[in-house]
């Protein structure tokens, strides 16, 4: 059979329908910032795939026989005999959510003055990084910074640069290395096996712990079946579990590739490393069976876990992400490349080259994409990633000016990725007239979630 969604719709949610007048009203009154809108103004969701997916009915089913018992529920066994066939791990962990599997994880392995090397930390990671008094080290692969090149595996680590990080002065000061697959800071691109394999080797020599930020395991597994030789007749299953199996463990948001609302997970290989994460997770999250999560979700996650690695299911996500792609290009819109999945990252800094990084290209198409059409998206350019000084002018901008269009699992139809594919159309046609922003007020530490901008005419 041909590709095709394995999954049909039995029960739809009312998309909310805006004017042009009613949009501008609601930006203005969110300070310019997508993450201040109420999603009653939104037609097009795209600002995350995290927690955004359509739950199946058997997740629906098994959340309804959950165990809400305090301690060793049977949702709970469900939920760790799911992730312990899917990963190996003998130490597993439920957590509420991501960031809270990193801030568990990463109080138990840095502390102050110890270094976070990664292909690419994402805000969140990068936070509780720092609120650590810890230093965070991006490598990522030089074949990144052409954004229009058909290297398959450009979210790659940058193993040299790796290398002498560790042989070099600082080498000393490393506490872990977290490779991120796929590299969602890094324009939503796969990791290579090889590449795992190597950053691995060379963390080990140094008795550096290597952890996976798993969140999209799936997505990376597919592509590597797609992209890498030796892997076509291997399963998602099977490439995720070799995955799993190169590391000392991993801190995973199963609010994406768990197709969840909500839940995370720990896995790790040590067991004293193991005790020291559980000790924390009891102080601050909840008992070591249910981690802050309620039992539906436990059971939620177990199912989506099945789910998620379904062959027919990922190659109807893959071919969603480029037929989209396609059409953005068609449209006169350049996307980082080659597609991934979760998301497409359009070069705002190529479409609107009559704005400088100091009016913040990628912030100024994300804005008009909603005024348009009532698309949300969100930057990752040099509002995100910029150095600012203390009259939050940009000092040093980003290497690059994207907008992230997150795709959620299962939600929305060609009809909905036709909508936005002439919206982008539109917008091509007539780049210059999209104003530049100034930033009104902004916080030090993850400032793109609660700043407000004015545009610049």
């Amino acid at each position: 059979m041909r590709t095709f969604p394995p999954y049909r719709s039995q029960v739809v949610a009312e998309i909310p329908v805006t004017t042009r007048a009613e949009r501008e009203q609601a930006l203005a009154a969110a300070g310019y910032n997508a993450f201040n809108l109420p999603a009653n103004k939104v037609s097009i969701d795209l600002l995350t795939d995290s927690g955004t997916g359509a739950v199946s009915t058997a997740q629906e089913a098994a959340a309804a026989a959950a165990d809400r018992s305090y301690a060793g529920s049977d949702s709970f066994y469900r939920f760790r005999d799911a992730l312990s066939d899917l990963t190996g791990y003998p130490h597993l962990l439920p957590v509420h959510q991501g960031r809270a599997a990193e801030r568990v994880l990463f109080s138990s392995v840095l502390e102050s003055g110890r270094i976070s090397v990664s292909n690419t930390h994402f805000d969140t990671t990068r936070a509780n990084v720092e609120l650590l008094g810890a230093e965070a080290i991006d490598l990522p692969c030089a074949e990144f910074g052409d954004l229009d090149s058909l290297e398959p595996f450009k979210g790659n680590i940058d193993l040299n640069a790796l290398e002498r990080l560790l042989t070099g002065p600082d080498g000393a000061r490393v506490g872990q290395v977290l490779l991120t697959i796929t590299n969602n800071g890094g324009g939503g691109q796969p990791v290579s096996m090889a590449n795992l394999v190597a950053a691995a080797k060379l963390a080990r020599a140094h008795g550096v712990p290597v952890f996976l930020d798993a969140a999209r395991f799936a997505e990376n597994a597919w592509l590597v079946i797609q992209r890498e030789a030796g892997y076509a007749d291997k399963t998602p299953r099977e490439v995720a579990r070799e995955a799993f199996g190169l590391v000392d463990g991993c801190v995973a948001s199963l609010k994406k590739d768990g197709i969840s609302p909500m839940g995370a997970f720990i896995g790790l290989t040590d067991p004293e490393l193991a005790q020291r994460c559980e000790t924390n997770l009891i102080a601050t999250e909840g008992f070591r069976t249910y981690g802050g999560l309620a039992a539906h979700d436990l059971d939620r996650v177990a199912k989506g876990l099945q789910e998620v690695v379904d062959p027919h299911y990922l190659a109807a996500r893959a071919g969603e992400a480029a037929r989209l792609a396609k059409q953005a290009n068609d449209a006169g819109v350049d996307i980082v490349q080659p597609p991934g999945i979760h998301a497409l990252y359009l070069n705002a800094g190529r479409l609107l080259p009559h704005l400088s990084a100091s009016r913040f290209p990628g912030h100024s198409l994300a804005c008009e994409l909603y005024l348009a059409g009532g698309i949300r998206c969100v930057e990752l350019g040099s509002l995100y990633l910029g150095t600012l000084d203390e009259q939050n002018e940009l000092i040093t901008p980003a290497p690059f000016e994207l907008v992230r269009m997150a795709l959620p699992r299962r939600v929305y139809s060609q009809g909905h990725y036709d909508y936005v594919a002439e919206i982008l159309g539109d917008i091509a046609k007539n780049p210059e007239q999209v104003p530049g922003y100034r930033i009104v007020e902004a916080p030090k530490i993850l400032r793109h979630f609660n700043l407000r901008m004015a545009p610049v005419h």
